[in-house]
């Protein structure tokens, strides 16, 4: 598939794309948790999440009206804290220590901007390119854009629990795409997973780019990868795999 200069809509993961949480999520689960009598350390409990995330089921819901499902990501996410500390070692007041962690990640002060974000957004919005997110995210992102100031980049934010599917499936990034009137050929994807980012965006038809900050990810033929958001404008010249 061929992205042209004349492309329509970038779209963009959120969460470990765009921003990323302060220090790590291992980090913040343990100091909260040290008050409680937790003792197990920062790797453990990163580990513990990764596998609990991993393991838990895509963030969509069989509800429509939106305080039902805030709701249910609050108990989605209660479940995912909870195997944490299944696997860790379960604590007497485990349920006031989950809202304290559940507010922290709320406030867009625990979280921060890659330096490179708003200099690409910047660039592509100059060039008059039409930005969305699409991410598995709950609905405390929209409160993140609004805190970090990107919220007036973007004309649609497509997270999973409202659009009732989540990455990689198709269905998500077709909703997406609806919203800006499009066809999945006009749109680039760009985000931090192989899987759930570059790969579904291409399977769904539009342009996958893979975004590894780290250089960690082993390199395929099949897949546009990135170190970093400033190279996004030389792609839009360029061919996707698609």
């Amino acid at each position: 598939m061929n992205l042209s200069y004349g492309a329509h809509v970038v779209f963009f993961d959120a969460a470990d794309t765009l921003f990323h949480v302060k220090g790590s999520v291992g980090e913040v689960y343990l100091d909260h948790a040290r008050k409680y009598g937790v003792t197990a350390g920062r790797e453990v409990i990163q580990q513990a999440f990764a596998k609990a995330f991993a393991d838990a089921p895509p963030p969509v819901f069989a509800v429509s009206d939106p305080q039902e499902i805030k709701s249910c990501e609050r108990m989605w996410w209660f479940d995912v804290v909870h195997n944490v500390f299944y696997r860790v070692g379960m604590f007497e007041g485990f349920d006031e220590y989950f809202e304290e962690v559940f507010a922290y990640f709320s406030q867009p002060e625990s979280w921060e901007l890659y330096p490179d974000a708003v200099p690409a957004l910047r660039a592509m919005e100059a060039r008059g390119i039409e930005l969305g997110i699409v991410s598995n995210f709950d609905s405390r992102l929209y409160d993140i854009l609004i805190g970090l100031g990107i919220d007036r980049f973007f004309d649609s934010v497509t997270i999973s629990s409202f659009a009732g599917a989540a990455k990689p499936s198709a269905k998500i990034f077709h909703r997406a795409l609806h919203k800006h009137g499009v066809e999945a050929k006009e749109a680039m994807h760009v985000g931090n997973s192989l899987r759930e980012d570059a790969q579904a965006a291409a399977a769904a038809g539009l342009g996958g780019v893979l975004l590894d900050r780290t250089g960690k990810v082993e390199r395929r033929e099949d897949v546009i990868t990135i170190r970093g958001l400033g190279e996004l404008l030389a792609l839009l010249g360029a061919p996707l795999p698609g």
